[in-house]
């Protein structure tokens, strides 16, 4: 690497030649490799711009001049294995060991403006490779095996100042990849780097040129953004800058008008408030979490509530469970105003939003799902519901429960210190509740005290819609009362059997 220009290059030079210690040596023999084969190669991108950050790359990512099938070449006999990522794009996976290698021929890549593809076309050189590169952070490079520093944007300096910029003008970049600018807002989220001046005034001119883009690429990108460790800096950007006009709009929609006589929450505040909240009460990465509960209780049974974070289906339900407010609003007598139902229309929004953007059915199914049971705790008031209503409240929960707790708790936003402390306590107090029945119960597995051959066979019916019915009704009996045990339950049977049509007696 060349000498460092100023103590901040030289700090951040140090450390990711300490980040990238681990892999000099792999590092070091790809480049050699390459070299004895008559052709460059250089490590790019993300994990050179991770090993300034002090940040770790799962990845290693590496751009040369050899083509794919010369890369074949080149590998053969080094890695384990290797894989076509994409070869009409010049890219060819690998694996050495433990690390997961991708390389791919310079670009020189064009997108035509009315096509979701890309055309591409091989270039013959590091640096016009480069500037093709989304931002000037994922512009550096080191020659290998030199381990010389490539840095013909001012990637450094970009890093060194939080800024994102790009190589060429942002209006070439993002025309180049209109998705560009979904990662300008990730890596806000992500990696705390704000867009600069003229990089946020392309996105607001450009941001109707995402809809070329295919809705899978565009979710990966808000799913990224998502996960990050700061998602509201992300969106703030997405939203400010008309991104989310077309990647989410119910977002932006929720910057309902509050006027002096109509006075409510700010929906948008509130809501980017409630991820904020719900990412607080994620646990710690389940790895982690269960390493830590081994070393302190060996014996100990894990939480069926736990939701080891980031949490997807968490986040997406605590920006989405207000969405349903917008169209639910009403202006009542006094100066009120009320969202009746909200959640109800909430979760068909939800719904139709996630399946827009490609997302996989148990995603939509489980997000929708909390954003509809979002509101049923606040029937709970002080403690008044039944058993009853405490066995429903978490069987209709099922395996979100855990979500649930965490979506309910995050949306008191109230500024109001006596109102959110009771109802942090009413939510503690229907932990307990549901706790007790548990260990009494067996919540987690609530079935009816008969299954469904049994009842077939005291009915003397087959399997069918009747018999479902019959199920039903014992799994209602079970939620109200609790467990019959087999011969009142069996008893119960009967009775409901003698009302029904089908029984010749009713």
């Amino acid at each position: 690497m060349p000498a460092p220009t100023d103590q901040t290059d030289a700090a951040l030079l140090l450390r990711a030649l300490r980040h990238l210690t681990p892999t000099l040596s792999l590092l070091t023999e790809i480049g050699k490799r390459f070299a004895a084969a008559g052709h460059e190669v250089a490590l790019v991108g993300g994990p050179v711009r991770d090993a300034f950050l002090g940040r770790t790359s799962p990845d290693l990512d590496f751009a040369t001049s050899a083509f794919p099938d010369q890369i074949e070449q080149v590998l053969q006999g080094w890695a384990q294995t290797t894989w076509d990522v994409g070869r009409d794009f010049g890219t060819i996976g690998a694996r050495r060991h433990e690390h997961h290698l991708e390389f791919t021929t310079y670009r020189a890549d064009a997108y035509d403006p009315s096509s979701r593809k890309p055309m591409v076309a091989f270039g013959d050189n590091l640096e016009d490779d480069l500037v093709r590169r989304d931002f000037t952070v994922n512009a550096m490079a080191l020659r290998l095996p030199e381990l010389t520093f490539v840095d013909p944007h001012g990637g450094l300096a970009d890093l060194a100042e939080g800024v994102l910029r790009t190589p060429h003008t942002p209006e070439i970049s993002f025309g180049d990849d209109p998705l560009r600018m979904m990662r300008a807002a990730r890596f806000t989220a992500q990696l705390d780097l704000r867009p600069a001046p003229e990089v946020l005034e392309a996105m607001r001119g450009m941001s109707s040129r995402l809809a070329i883009v295919s809705a899978e690429r565009v979710r990966d990108e808000l799913v990224k953004l998502i996960l990050a460790p700061d998602p509201r800096t992300g969106l703030e950007v997405m939203v400010d800058t008309g991104l989310a006009d077309e990647v989410l709009p119910e977002l932006p929609a929720l910057r309902l008008e509050v006027d002096e006589h109509h006075r409510h929450k700010d929906v948008y505040e509130h809501s980017l408030t409630v991820l904020e909240q719900a990412i607080a009460l994620e646990d710690p990465p389940a790895r982690a979490r269960t390493e830590a509960d081994l070393d302190a209780r060996p014996d100990a049974e894990p939480d069926p509530d736990a939701v080891p974070g980031p949490d997807l289906v968490l986040r997406l339900a605590a920006l989405l469970h207000d969405i349903g407010k917008p169209a639910t609003r009403r202006f009542e007598p006094g100066g009120g105003v009320s969202f009746h139902h909200h959640e109800i229309v909430g979760a068909k929004m939800t719904r139709a939003r996630l399946r827009a953007l490609r997302f996989d059915k148990e995603t939509i199914r489980s997000v929708s799902r909390l954003v509809e049971l979002h509101l049923r705790f606040h029937g709970y008031g002080g403690g008044e519901w039944t058993d009853s209503a405490v066995r429903r409240y978490v069987t209709d929960a099922g395996p979100l429960l855990g979500r649930l707790h965490r979506l309910t708790r995050s949306d008191s936003t109230t500024r109001n210190r006596r109102k959110a402390a009771r109802l942090a306590a009413s939510y503690d107090d229907l932990e307990r509740r549901i706790d007790r029945l548990r260990e009494d119960e067996e919540l987690s597995a609530v079935r009816p005290d008969l299954d469904g051959h049994q009842i077939g066979e005291i009915l003397g019916i087959r399997p069918g819609p009747v018999l479902g019915r019959a199920y039903k009704h014992l799994l209602a009996v079970r939620l109200d009362q609790g467990p019959l045990g087999m011969e009142a339950a069996r008893d119960e049977l009967l009775r409901w059997w003698a009302e029904q049509p089908e029984s010749g007696d009713g």
